[in-house]
């Protein structure tokens, strides 16, 4: 535990996690569920995004996934939302940014699955103090293909990864894990409509396709402390979304003033193929469009 983590968790009110809980985090790098919104509350949510998906003429591709709450209003209220921040201060502490947030999608009989992974492995930040929230927008269960952790392995470090580029596979470079992973040792991470997740950025975790006939929709939305940097490519930029941010390690994002409005594209346009410059460093690919 570095010494920032140790006065970040100790600074911490306990809004949402008791102590109970939260020494089960520390422990097993995962806590859930935790109900944000109500089940209307966030099916006005779901209708947002999947009127617009409709506008565009399919489900979010590409970039369009990666930091929604710089395009949409809605989804600048949901990185805000105080109930989320409550449970992410009680992990990092006061003084919280928005990173990065992306949309996990995965279509009725879909063949789309995540690889056994840890977030942190292409992200270049400097320390390990990031929390990942995991919004559901639709149930997340066995059925459609729910998050599955493997509970202590936070607590392993960095561990090799290999890139595999894999058709189906809905992360960056399709990395995996290069340690054998026992399934029969992962934990579900079974939510309803509107409740959410929390998960340590070196957490090894996955999910297998969506052999059901409903989709499963769920906004990961990753938390750092202002003391975090990026050291793996040009400035990077995040967004303060409670505290005070006293390093100034990241540019500002602006909030958007309406939805999908031109500004809101340009500045979307030019932060997401930043941060991809990051993301696919020491390799040939782009970033997908």
């Amino acid at each position: 535990m570095t010494t920032h983590t140790w006065h970040a968790r100790n600074a911490a009110s306990h809004h949402v996690l008791s102590a109970g809980e939260k020494e089960a985090f520390d422990r097993d790098g995962f806590h859930f569920p935790v109900r944000v919104f109500t089940p209307d509350e966030i099916a006005g949510h779901r209708a947002r995004l999947e009127a617009f998906e409709r506008r565009m003429g399919g489900p979010l591709r590409g970039q369009m996934r990666n930091k929604p709450h710089l395009l949409f209003t809605w989804a600048d209220e949901i990185v805000r939302h105080p109930r989320i921040l409550d449970a992410v201060e009680d992990v990092l502490g006061p003084d919280l940014m928005v990173w990065s947030a992306n949309f996990f999608t995965k279509e009725a009989s879909d063949p789309s699955y995540v690889s056994w992974h840890q977030d942190s492995t292409y992200w270049g930040l400097s320390e390990p103090d990031v929390v990942t929230a995991w919004v559901a927008f639709s149930d997340s269960v066995p059925e459609n293909g729910c998050m599955r952790v493997m509970p202590g392995t936070h607590l392993m470090d960095q561990l090799p990864h290999v890139d595999t580029f894999a058709t189906g596979n809905l992360l960056t470079r399709g990395q995996e894990v290069q340690v054998d992973v026992d399934p029969a040792l992962a934990v579900d991470i079974s939510l309803q409509p509107g409740e959410m997740s929390l998960h340590h950025v070196l957490l090894v975790h996955g999910s297998e396709p969506n052999p059901s006939t409903r989709r499963r929709i769920g906004l990961a939305i990753r938390y750092v402390p202002p003391y975090v940097r990026q050291t793996a490519g040009p400035r990077d930029s995040a967004m303060l979304v409670r505290g005070t941010d006293r390093y100034h390690h990241f540019d500002p994002e602006p909030r958007p003033k309406v939805d999908f409005g031109d500004a809101e594209r340009a500045v979307h346009q030019r932060i997401t193929e930043d941060a991809a410059r990051i993301l696919y460093r020491g390799t040939e690919k782009a970033a997908p469009i």
